[in-house]
């Protein structure tokens, strides 16, 4: 088995037989993934799409290190995964600015520096203006950005992210699926993106792996061949959306 580091894949992420289990207190084993297989290409937008508990968000913590996959094999290619999840999660007591910056503030030292990333990614989404802000003072979707940004301070590689706009109305939602999708062609990072929502996996991707229900497997790879920008209420996307449906019900 192998995590992180560089690798000879052609994906930015590979994942080769990938499953986890997990030791019961009766030393009985459930098994969460089995034998999950994809590849996901340097600088491309992928979603998993899948019901609620089937392992998705396993995938992506295997994938960002956070927990140990039983057999397979794992392959990232670079060394910066970020991470953005379901809930902000920031610190309510430290200013938007002092949240971007904080994973990096083991790393560098120069405040000044520190300054200068913040200002460049609160702009990138579309926070600029608002440095001294407490997170209670900002909207859930104001909240998430400054998350978004968080995790792309640390300039990553692949960007992962666990459903984070499942908790915003589907207005605010509508707005950040598209910034999300400018911040991606503004950077050119890979994102791996989790969601139950058929239309917003539709919406944002390149790719879409559908995964089944517990022991959660690959059940199928579209690909989604539309342009950018994409716009609500086109007819092509609801036709993908249908179809997609149409399959998921077979799971």
């Amino acid at each position: 088995m192998a995590h992180g580091g560089s690798c000879t894949a052609v994906g930015a992420i590979t994942l080769k037989n990938v499953s986890k289990e997990h030791v019961l207190a009766g030393g009985g084993r459930l098994s969460v993934l089995e034998s999950i297989s994809f590849e996901v290409a340097d600088h491309s937008f992928t979603s998993i799409l899948g019901p609620s508990g089937c392992g998705k968000s396993t995938i992506l913590n295997l994938i960002a290190g956070l927990d140990k996959h039983s057999s397979g094999e794992i392959k990232i290619d670079g060394a910066r995964v970020g991470l953005v999840f379901q809930q902000p999660r920031l610190l309510n007591w430290r200013t938007v600015a002092d949240n971007v910056v904080l994973p990096l503030e083991g790393q560098l030292s120069d405040k000044a520096a520190l300054r200068v990333i913040a200002q460049t990614y609160r702009t990138l989404v579309g926070l600029a203006g608002h440095e001294d802000y407490f997170p209670l003072q900002l909207s859930g979707g104001m909240q998430q950005r400054v998350a978004i940004a968080r995790a792309l301070a640390i300039d990553p590689d692949v960007l992962l992210m666990d459903e984070p706009f499942s908790g915003l109305d589907e207005i605010t939602a509508r707005k950040l699926r598209q910034e999300l999708l400018r911040i991606w062609q503004d950077t050119g990072k890979t994102i791996l993106f989790v969601t139950h929502s058929i239309a917003e996996s539709v919406f944002l991707s390149q790719q879409v792996l559908i995964v089944s229900e517990k022991p959660a497997r690959i059940f199928k790879s579209t690909k989604i061949d539309l342009p950018y920008p994409r716009q609500y209420g086109d007819i092509r996307l609801f036709e993908i959306e249908t179809k997609l449906t149409n399959e998921f019900l077979q799971l």
